[in-house]
């Protein structure tokens, strides 16, 4: 096992969060197979180093696994589904831990255009003349404290309205039990009613109030508006640089998770003061 040394490496209690999270090694399963080379914990660790420190994944430090294997492992976890139940296991266990259910019923969507760098292709990308951005949109759901429920990524040319109903849609079908949605006025019109007769969602739009200019805190979006600023914090996420759309929303959700379990050692630490050396005789 490499030595911790990034800021953006595990801790050990990050780690005991992760490790029973992901899926068994094939050479524990009963088809069984080879055993992995390197260690889950170097390569989780070096997901969280592109994320937090916006590398090329070719650009990885030596004293992690090759690119490859990181990258591999990273696309595999996500295809099987992997990354989206560590992230709503540990999005249950804050829940838990503030006195609430497990599962939320209240949820607040908002999006968030990015520009695209070079390596994304104009199939997956889009100008969104509003914020003048050529680039994608970031879709989020989160509850009302801010953990994430869901990310979707599209061309940023995409309406929001539009992109709503594959995101609610795709929402219900994962957290069945939410009954509510808070929005802006972009979600307004066609889509309230779609909502409530398809996916007997409610939608409730949160609008500005009038003869006000300047940043004004909004009732319920200011929440998903803290958490989009969060996920910007982790440099790779400052410009969209994946090729294909998936792995956008793939490493979106990791930096997500970096936040919860960060969250979760943190709150559970203790810290003792330490005894005070003793005196030495004259």
């Amino acid at each position: 096992m490499r030595h911790r040394r990034y800021p953006s490496d595990m801790t050990d209690h990050e780690w005991a969060l992760i490790e029973p999270l992901l899926p068994l090694p094939a050479c524990e399963t009963v088809r069984g197979g080879r055993p992995e080379k390197h260690h889950r914990r170097e390569i989780v660790d070096a997901i969280r180093y592109v994320v937090d420190t916006g590398c090329k994944w070719r650009a990885l430090p030596a004293d992690f696994p090759p690119w490859r294997t990181v990258w591999g492992f990273m696309a595999r976890w996500a295809a099987c589904g992997v990354i989206g139940q560590i992230r709503d296991a540990l999005a249950g266990r804050i829940r838990r831990e503030m006195g609430k259910g497990p599962r939320a019923v209240a949820t607040i969507i908002d999006s968030q255009s990015v520009k695209a760098a070079s390596t994304v292709g104009k199939d997956t990308r889009g100008y969104d003349a509003g914020k003048k951005i050529n680039g994608r949109k970031r879709h989020l759901v989160v509850d009302t404290r801010g953990l994430p429920l869901m990310v979707m990524v599209t061309p940023a040319d995409l309406h929001d309205s539009a992109a709503a109903k594959e995101v609610l849609f795709r929402l219900r079908l994962m957290h069945p039990e939410i009954t509510i949605v808070w929005a802006d006025r972009a979600y307004a019109g066609k889509l309230v009613t779609w909502a409530k007769k398809h996916l007997n969602l409610t939608i409730k739009t949160v609008a500005r109030p009038k003869d006000t200019s300047g940043f004004v805190i909004l009732p319920r979006r200011w929440v998903v508006e803290r958490s989009l600023a969060w996920m910007m914090n982790a440099r790779r996420h400052a410009r969209d640089y994946e090729r294909l759309i998936q792995h956008s929303e793939t490493l979106i959700t990791w930096a997500a998770i970096t936040l919860m379990t960060r969250r979760i050692t943190r709150a559970g630490a203790t810290w003792t003061k330490p005894p005070r050396p003793a005196a030495t005789p004259a």
